[in-house]
């Protein structure tokens, strides 16, 4: 998802702008600025395109989960159901909360499976947070419905699928909150950064003073703010948000290079009968900033990742034997390894790891590999690669 890959004059221009003017903090210096407040344009232009009424910026997609979660209220020894396969930061989000992360299998979207969702609320649920992994989405209708029947927070964290619709809808604008991440390696960065998406005006307030030490951002004078609550620091930069400004004009430009990217290698690998494509939700068009595939089991995609790498293939991740995106590896979350005492609650909470066994998801993960679309490839790389790809995946099956 590297946006990073075509950074150029208009990522200048818009830096330039704040080293010129030496404000690099999005709050007070009203008379320094000389008119530049990135952090606020940003949000507002997040607002238009992702067609929201309210954009958070943040310092990370991590900080934007945690705050949307506060947000909403969410906290100590609430559960949040959330899927098997992920970024190590969704959980970690929840649990700086001091809230219980409760994975549940994913189905052949690589998204949660909506079954599994319903089979894990107790009395504890609080909110169901859907990843879009991979640059397509969940079933959210049927999340939107399970939510609606048991009275629980929908929060979409669309970090990997910015540019991706469902129903004609931006992801992130569906839920009762969305989170995205703005790092270094998404579709649009801002080299690190995030933002809290939502149509609820107390959600919003809470996040801009949550994310601020709990200024409540009324009037000019900085030390004359009131703290309606408490709050941290997850400020972003005018530096980051600078960055990312420009990067989100060019959203189009980076999926319409990505579509044409995804297209040459997709059609050349269904030429492949014993390969098939994750599925997509109705109503949903994915950012294509991934091309997800299945091989028939956990031996030929291993074979076929070691032989991608073995014919120059790069960046084709088989989540399987990651260590960062599926449960299977994450020890340091089954043992609660922490530098610091976990609450009892969580302690408690998460003892169902133990014993929990993630089948359905294994299924699917062991067999996908997941393989990212650059903006920086020429049409002739991108037939090169697709070639090189038919032939290692024919030749170990």
């Amino acid at each position: 998802m590297p946006g990073f890959e075509l950074f150029g004059e208009k990522e200048r221009k818009e830096l330039n702008d704040v080293l010129e003017n030496g404000v690099l903090m999005r709050y007070g210096f009203d008379g320094m600025r000389n008119g530049h407040w990135k952090a606020k344009e940003l949000e507002s232009e997040l607002e238009t395109v992702l067609e929201v009424k309210h954009a958070q910026l943040v310092s990370s997609g991590t900080a934007a989960v945690s705050v949307a979660l506060a947000s909403a209220g969410i906290g100590a020894g609430d559960e949040v159901i959330m899927p098997s396969f992920t970024f190590v930061a969704s959980f970690e989000a929840i649990m700086m909360l001091g809230a219980i992360p409760v994975l549940v299998d994913i189905d052949d979207t690589l998204t949660m499976d909506p079954q599994a969702v319903k089979a894990a609320i107790t009395s504890k649920t609080k909110a169901v947070m859907p990843v879009h992994m991979c640059g397509s989405m969940a079933n959210l209708e049927a999340l939107q419905a399970i939510c609606k029947k048991h009275n629980l927070i929908l929060i979409e964290d669309s970090s990997q699928a910015t540019g991706a619709t469902y129903k004609g809808k931006p992801l992130g604008s569906i839920g009762d909150l969305g989170c995205l991440s703005l790092d270094f390696v998404k579709i649009i960065t801002a080299g690190e950064g995030g933002a809290v998406l939502t149509n609820n005006e107390a959600y919003y307030r809470h996040a801009d003073h949550y994310s601020d030490h709990g200024h409540d951002h009324v009037g000019k004078d900085r030390g004359a703010e009131t703290h309606p609550f408490l709050g941290y620091n997850f400020r972003i930069s005018e530096l980051h948000a600078a960055v990312g400004l420009a990067q989100l004009r060019r959203l189009d430009e980076f999926v319409t290079i990505q579509k044409k990217n995804y297209t040459i290698l997709r059609e050349a690998l269904s030429e492949i009968p014993e390969v098939t494509f994750r599925t997509v939700p109705e109503g949903g068009e994915e950012s294509y900033s991934f091309l997800s595939f299945f091989l028939p089991d956990l031996e030929t995609a291993r074979k076929a990742s070691s032989a991608f790498k073995d014919h120059g293939v790069d960046a084709c991740f088989h989540y399987y034997d990651n260590n960062w995106h599926y449960i299977r590896k994450w020890e340091h979350l089954k043992e609660l390894k922490s530098l610091y005492p976990i609450s009892n609650e969580v302690k408690v909470g998460l003892k169902y790891l133990q014993a929990k066994t993630f089948d359905q998801s294994d299924h699917y993960i062991a067999r996908n590999i997941s393989c990212l679309i650059k903006l920086s490839w020429t049409e002739a790389e991108v037939k090169a690669r697709a070639k090189k790809m038919v032939k290692a995946i024919t030749a170990v099956l």
